[in-house]
């Protein structure tokens, strides 16, 4: 059989140009149209299809890998709880402030409750440098400036075994944004509470399980009530739709058909390919929350911190109603600027709430009832709110990530930071300053670093008196004269040489005269105008004496004291005799490194404001707080001597200012620093658990009359009167007290008798305490003509014998 299909034969039909030919005009137009129907038909298929296999690619890549921008955070250390930690109550409370804790009943995760001493506490579980860290409800009692008790605490809030430590999840304090000022923080839809989840699909799409993309019957509606209304009343946009043109797949927000047509392309597109589940989670992550400045806050997780400073799973039902309610429009219902606004929009969502059976009758009253719950401020930084100490941050960072490899990486930057300690120094810096402020006196600047003496963290720093201006940052930046900051390192290495020097050696602090070469020479004076004769070594540096201590440097040699400060610090410094009373222009920053090998007991501890680096799923990337190695035994006796010399430079030498502070309790030692026409003042001090290094001076390098004691230590009291610390004690490792007279050992209880410590094995002689005469008794009865007129000894008068003060 064939197949071919048999063919009408074709009618000619002449065309005669005369005729008007009516009857066949209106066939031919057809004609024409159909052609062009089906041309434009053709030309649309042909644009069409490729064009949304183009998109169909757009999805694939951008929604497909959901490749956000994520902002890098930057964390403070987590506060880490234990007994006997030197804590008190308003230095918690700054700690869980910062943290963005609320008051609440110490339960719930997020919260603390306070009783008197005692506290309740509901930690958040986080990723710390050295792994996952558990959530924990706590029971702390604080007694005495101290934690006295530490227990673990069940569900109902009942106290049970005793915890030896427990870590707080920390602050976030900055947030290093990348192209895109975006905030966000990406979570999985299990993650998302369900009443926020069934709530956003109850007002926005309650038919999102079953359309595909688009609702064809909501938007003819839609249509109908802005035709009958003359504008645009009501829209009838998908979760689906909203997600693709909320900026995730680049769509503009301008009203036009053509905008239009390529986001329901791009809906039917996302819902061919991708489960709703996976839809859900994208608009969850993309959504857009409110503003802060150049800040967008994007998705669900981003605005519970932004709006109520809380974590998402923590939120009550008026807080998610709100929160679905803001989606609508995050301009017109900001809460904090319109409250009635929002207020409205919340009781709204829960109206639907309750119509469609998500919460009950009870439950829809109570939320009604409720107050916003919008925090005082909001809860996501979008400014660098410690610029002096992110640009530390940055500096460590430089040798594993280049410049702008951070910004926008979504990694996790654990630092050292304690909030309450900078805290305290911003606010010592500000009082203290204004205090000094006078118009004979350029304007003042200070540079300040807090370390932790126990691993090297640096916990504060203040690069300028204005902390959040971005700027020179004087912590790290500002080149000064150090002055007497080095004299304690003269010294120690004098007291390395234990056969020859000790804190008892004599010292002459007569005029002296160096010969630089050149025909010149160097006559260095005292602060005070005046010579002291032969002095003891200790009180020589508690005094801050030049010319002693210029004797003792000239004695080991500049290039010893050179060499000393490039292995402790990394400080390259001209060997001159100069060098011996600080000549040397450094930052508070590498004297805080110097100082930390004093304060850490003779350790080699490089000061670091990193912890680690953390990757997006918590993994740490890299770690910077490696245990330091044990002070070698000579090093840690030697560091042992010089800080009881510089615990009597503040008992009774040049820092006995902080005494009259009422910081003796502290037992703190420290050294005060002036260069020349007080253009510097320094103070370098340290407790059992802080070292803290001060500069006070101004940019015009005029002179400010203020001396180390008058100007940086001042600083450093403001901080220690409120920072809690550990007190200083020095063990007696490797240390012989022995009483000296002269330059022997002798008994304790003879007079002019002084005790020292020396290096085990290197005390001086014995010599056996040789007592005066007594004097003989005077009968009562049979006086003297002496007596009679005054020339006796008053009875009264005690007994004056001269007597060095006796060693801290």
């Amino acid at each position: 059989m064939s197949h071919a299909v048999a063919r009408k034969p074709h009618k000619h039909i002449p065309y005669d140009e005369d005729d008007d030919n009516d009857g066949d005009a209106r066939p031919q137009w057809r004609r024409r149209l159909v052609t062009a129907v089906l041309a434009l038909a053709a030309l649309g298929l042909g644009f069409l299809i490729p064009y949304t296999l183009y998109l169909n690619h757009e999805v694939s890549e951008r929604f497909g890998q959901l490749q956000w921008q994520i902002p890098t955070r930057v964390y403070a250390r987590p506060l880490v709880l234990e007994p006997g930690l030197a804590l008190d109550a308003a230095t918690l409370k700054t700690e869980l402030d910062a943290a963005a804790y609320h008051a609440g009943d110490g339960l719930a995760a997020g919260t603390y409750a306070r009783d008197g001493s005692r506290w309740r506490i509901s930690s958040r579980g986080f990723n710390d440098v050295d792994g996952a860290v558990p959530a924990r409800r706590l029971e702390l009692a604080l007694s005495g400036g101290r934690v006295s008790r530490l227990r673990e605490l069940d569900a109902a809030g009942e106290p049970g075994s005793a915890v030896k430590r427990a870590r707080l999840d920390p602050a976030r304090i900055a947030t290093l944004y990348g192209q895109k000022q975006e905030e966000r923080r990406l979570i999985r839809i299990s993650d998302v509470p369900e009443l926020l989840v069934t709530g956003l699909q109850a007002v926005e799409d309650r038919d999102f399980a079953h359309h595909h993309g688009i609702d064809v019957g909501g938007m003819l509606r839609a249509a109908w009530v802005n035709l009958r209304s003359g504008r645009a009343r009501q829209g009838a946009s998908t979760l689906t739709q909203q997600l693709a043109r909320s900026g995730l797949l680049g769509i503009g927000r301008e009203q036009t058909f053509t905008r239009k047509g390529k986001e329901i392309l791009y809906a039917l597109l996302i819902e061919a390919r991708y489960e709703k589940g996976t839809i859900l989670e994208a608009y969850l992550n993309q959504v857009y929350l409110g503003q802060r400045g150049a800040q967008a806050i994007h998705g669900v997780a981003a605005g519970a911190e932004f709006w109520f400073g809380r974590d998402l799973k923590s939120l009550s039902t008026e807080q998610i109603a709100l929160l679905v309610g803001i989606v609508k429009g995050p301009s017109a219902y900001d809460p904090r600027r319109y409250p009635q606004a929002a207020l409205e929009r919340r009781n709204f969502v829960l109206g639907e709430m309750h119509e469609t059976g998500l919460i009950d009758e009870a439950e829809y009253k109570r939320a009604l009832a409720a107050p916003l719950g919008i925090s005082d401020s909001p809860g996501s930084l979008s400014a660098n709110r410690f610029p002096a100490y992110v640009e530390l941050i940055r500096r460590q960072l430089a040798r594993d990530y280049p410049a702008d490899a951070l910004s926008g990486a979504g990694l996790s930057v654990m630092s050292g930071m304690s909030p309450s300690a900078q805290a305290y120094a911003e606010a010592a810096v500000a009082r203290t300053l204004k205090s000094l402020d006078n118009k004979r006196r350029p304007p003042l600047e200070a540079g300040l670093v807090v370390t932790d003496v126990h691993n090297g963290d640096v916990v504060a720093l203040v690069g300028s008196r204005e902390f959040t201006a971005h700027g020179f940052n004087r912590a790290i930046e500002a080149q000064r004269p150090v002055g007497s900051l080095l004299k304690p390192f003269v010294n120690l290495l004098a007291l390395a040489q234990p056969g020859r020097w000790s804190l008892a050696s004599w010292v002459d602090d007569s005029p002296v005269t160096v010969t630089l070469g050149r025909g010149k020479s160097w006559s260095p004076g005292n602060s005070d105008g005046r010579s002291h004769g032969m002095v003891r070594l200790i009180d020589a540096l508690a005094r801050s004496y030049n010319q002693a201590t210029v004797r003792i440097g000239m004695e080991i040699a500049p290039e010893r004291l050179a060499g000393l400060l490039k292995t402790l610090a990394g400080i390259e410094a001209e060997p001159n005799p100069a060098l011996i009373l600080g000549s040397t222009d450094q930052s508070p920053y590498a004297m805080a490194q110097l100082y930390q090998f004093l304060a850490s007991g003779g350790e080699i501890q490089p000061l670091h404001a990193v912890r680690g680096v953390l990757d997006a799923g918590g993994k740490a990337l890299n770690r910077y707080d490696k245990v330091p190695a044990p002070a070698q035994e000579g090093d840690a006796v030697a560091a042992r001597l010089i800080t009881l010399a510089l615990q009597q430079a503040v008992s009774s030498g040049t820092g006995r200012q902080l005494i009259s502070d009422g910081l003796g309790h502290l037992s703190p030692a420290g050294k005060t620093g002036t260069s020349n026409d007080d253009r510097d003042s320094w103070f370098a001090g340290w407790t059992g658990d802080h070292l803290a290094v001060v500069w006070v001076g101004n940019d015009q390098n005029k002179a400010t009359g203020l001396q180390g004691a008058t100007g940086a230590m001042r600083v450093w009291s403001n901080i220690f009167r409120h920072l809690p610390s550990a007190t200083l004690t020095v063990g007696d490792d490797g240390l012989d007290w022995q009483w000296v007279v002269g330059s022997n050992s002798t008994d304790a209880g003879c007079p002019e008798a002084r005790r020292f410590a020396f290096v085990a094995g290197f005390a001086p002689e014995y010599a056996p305490c040789t007592l005066p005469e007594p004097e003989p008794e005077v009968d009562e009865g049979r006086r003297s003509w002496r007596d009679w007129f005054g020339f006796g000894r008053d009875r009264d008068e005690p007994e004056q014998t001269p007597r060095e003060a006796p060693a801290p």
